[in-house]
């Protein structure tokens, strides 16, 4: 078996939740109710698609465990971390360690989802490996243990026509380095790089490695309005039912998409990352 099995998720740091929450909702997308992790200082609220997902996360207790999201909110807010997919923790974690990988036991976590109809408590597993061993930014592996509890069909439809995350883009200052551990995790076929782009199909979505000067190429006048030092998680892909309807809803809500190479963008500093909003079939293929 291969121990990932595409992007499961992305996590974006806020400092204001609820403020965040009407953001998004402004960029038209749907968010579930409120969650807070159990024994934990943060609670999120998540945009759900039928491939993927966006965490928006916040700290709502200081003093609690907050797994280093205070000191990153200190930085600044936005795309922060990466969590891929697995059907089964103990088993990925099994394969894992049969390719020499030096991961940590799964660990449990579990959080309140406020529902109407009172509390759900969805479950999840998680596996993190090393840096050097899943490099290029924060990531980790996750298994969802009650996965129908925050898919529901009412949170999959949103009005700017959002179906699924296709992938991240992360900027490196030498991307390109990150290709061995890449083809150990995924296998060669399912590594390229072109023109300075470190890409990664994972089985159900890609990551995408560049440098500053490749961002701005691909990206122009999109990136972070301040140097951010890398690495650092830069933009998000979205597909979209059709993109004419995306911009639309976009610029009802005072938002500026600008043309991307795949469809439109919003500049990072709209949310935290640059949200390219591509046609189903259009993604980009670099």
């Amino acid at each position: 078996m291969r121990p990932i099995a595409g992007i499961d998720h992305t996590l974006v740091g806020v400092r204001d939740l609820e403020a965040a929450g009407d953001l998004w909702r402004d960029m038209g997308f749907t968010l579930t109710p409120r969650g807070r992790h159990i024994g934990w200082g943060t609670a999120n609220y998540c945009i759900m698609f039928q491939q993927g997902y966006v965490e928006l996360i916040g700290v709502v207790d200081a003093s609690k465990f907050t797994n280093n999201l205070d000191a990153f909110l200190k930085e600044r807010e936005g795309l922060m971390g990466l969590a891929y997919a697995s059907p089964d923790a103990d088993a990925s974690a099994a394969c894992l360690r049969a390719m020499g990988l030096h991961l940590e036991s799964p660990t449990d976590l579990k959080r309140v989802l406020e529902l109407p109809e009172g509390d759900a408590l969805p479950a999840f597993r998680l596996l993190r490996l090393p840096p050097e061993e899943l490099p290029g930014c924060p990531a980790f592996i996750c298994q969802h243990l009650t996965p129908g509890l925050i898919r529901r069909p009412s949170w999959l439809g949103h009005a700017n026509g959002a179906e699924a995350l296709l992938g991240v883009t992360i900027v490196g200052a030498a991307p390109l380095e990150h290709a061995p551990a890449y083809i150990a995790l995924f296998g060669d076929r399912a590594v390229a790089i072109d023109d300075g782009v470190l890409r990664v199909e994972t089985g159900g979505g890609f990551v995408r490695f560049v440098d500053e000067a490749c961002l701005a190429r691909l990206y122009p006048g999109l990136g972070p309005a301040r140097q951010l030092a890398p690495p650092y998680m830069a933009g998000m892909t979205i597909a979209v039912a059709d993109t004419t309807r995306a911009e639309a809803e976009l610029v009802r809500h005072g938002q500026h998409p600008a043309r991307s190479p795949g469809g439109i963008a919003l500049a990072y500093d709209a949310a935290g990352a640059i949200l390219e909003f591509v046609s189903r079939n259009g993604g980009p293929k670099r």
